[in-house]
């Protein structure tokens, strides 16, 4: 744990010599949504406001998750419609912390050009690019039925894809989505696109991560709800 560079001497003290040989992932996102949640406490969210693309009102704030509410107070309480499990309250709270209100440029990149992307691109095709290809040639509808249910934006066909989508799942992160399905003895292909200023931002992990757990739960609604052809 003393390696990790996000935790404070706090969250250290608290765990450190308390942990199993192994920590699980799990205990990792419960101590470090501690910390986050600590740093929040410190932080002006009615200023946080304008730069996160959201609203302040009644001591909380309110941004938009794929075009749902979701809030949060000084004390790093969430309030939402949505399912708040550890991986949306992670990637909210960091994003809040860390987002520079950037406007977005409308220039899409892979995430490799992002700063830093290029040295967990390997990662990141694994765990996100590749995962979101396997749904979306098992369950081609059901896949864009999905993207639009999560408020995605049809958009024109960048780089002569068969489906071009916008994502937000934060105000000032979407990600473009491109599909191109197979034909005439030709694979599929699967890539996603983050707006230039995405690490600006947002950090390199909060970028990784989300897109990494939108495609796990894309995953696991496709096994509960999809048909194989």
């Amino acid at each position: 744990m003393n390696q990790c560079p996000v935790l404070s001497r706090e969250v250290l003290e608290r765990y450190q010599g308390k942990q199993k040989k192994k920590m699980t992932i799990e205990a990792y996102r419960e101590s470090l949504l501690v910390d986050l949640k600590n740093k929040i406490n410190s932080c002006d969210l009615e200023s946080a406001a304008q730069r996160v693309g959201g609203i302040f009102s009644k001591g909380k704030l309110t941004i938009r998750i794929f075009g749902k509410l979701f809030s949060m107070d000084s004390s790093g309480n969430m309030f939402s419609d949505i399912h708040t499990n550890p991986w949306v309250a992670e990637s909210v709270t960091g994003y809040v912390l860390h987002c520079k209100g950037v406007p977005l440029t409308g220039k899409w990149v892979p995430f490799r050009e992002l700063e830093g992307g290029r040295e967990m691109n390997g990662l990141f095709v694994q765990r996100s690019e590749k995962a979101f290809k396997q749904i979306a040639d098992r369950y081609t509808n059901l896949f864009e039925d999905l993207i639009l249910i999560f408020n995605g934006k049809k958009v024109k066909n960048h780089y002569e894809s068969d489906i071009s989508l916008v994502l937000y799942p934060l105000p000032k992160l979407p990600m473009l989505i491109c599909y191109w399905k197979p034909e005439d003895g030709m694979e599929s292909d699967f890539h996603l696109f983050f707006d230039s200023s995405a690490d600006m931002n947002a950090t390199i992990h909060i970028v990784y991560e989300l897109a990494a757990g939108i495609a796990v739960m894309f995953d696991k609604i496709s096994m509960k709800h999809g048909i194989v052809p």
